[in-house]
């Protein structure tokens, strides 16, 4: 990248072609000003820490997976919607799994990452709508359906599905577990 386009977004996409490149562990400011071909310094114009950058990151993140599963919900309701959700959701992170380790685990309690983190949640909300559940029982929900996708997209990302049988087959069954679960609108 020309040091002349650097700025904030710019250091935010260096740092995710650093983050694809070479793992999230490997996301330092010496790895972000190396790859935009200036010096470390150079960065602190944009970002004023590593902490800072791995926020704006997280955000980028919330904000690409919010558009994606909200492509993927729009126009449908119920089951329809919760599947094509999960199923959105575990195509972001086959497609990006290392920059989905770097979400954050808890954004909404972060200043720094909570409206992006709201913007996600609501896609999960949104896709529940149809269900009619009270607020208590929305919060359960949307816990478990995103435990469900979380653990088995992390797992999967990882490499830790070492028995033969189709993972889109197990992945389908999760999701008819999850919308049984659901009660009948």
């Amino acid at each position: 990248m020309p040091r002349a386009r650097l700025s904030t977004a710019g250091v935010v996409e260096v740092a995710l072609a650093v983050i694809d490149e070479q793992g999230l562990e490997q996301l330092t400011l010496a790895a972000v000003a190396a790859h935009a071909g200036v010096a470390t310094p150079s960065l602190y114009k944009h970002v004023a820490s590593l902490a800072q950058l791995r926020n704006l990151v997280g955000v980028r993140v919330m904000e690409d997976m919010a558009e994606q599963l909200t492509l993927a919900v729009v126009g449908r309701s119920g089951d329809d919607a919760v599947a094509s959700l999960m199923r959105a959701s575990r195509a972001y992170v086959v497609r990006h799994p290392t920059r989905y380790a770097a979400m954050p685990a808890d954004p909404l309690h972060d200043p720094a990452t909570q409206a992006a983190g709201y913007k996600l949640l609501q896609v999960f909300l949104g896709a529940l709508r149809a269900y009619r559940l009270d607020d208590a029982a929305t919060i359960h929900a949307t816990r478990c359906l995103r435990a469900i996708t979380h653990g088995f997209t992390s797992i999967e990302a990882a490499g830790g599905f070492g028995l033969p049988e189709g993972l889109d087959d197990t992945y389908e069954q999760l999701i008819q577990m999850f919308i049984a679960s659901l009660p009948r609108p």
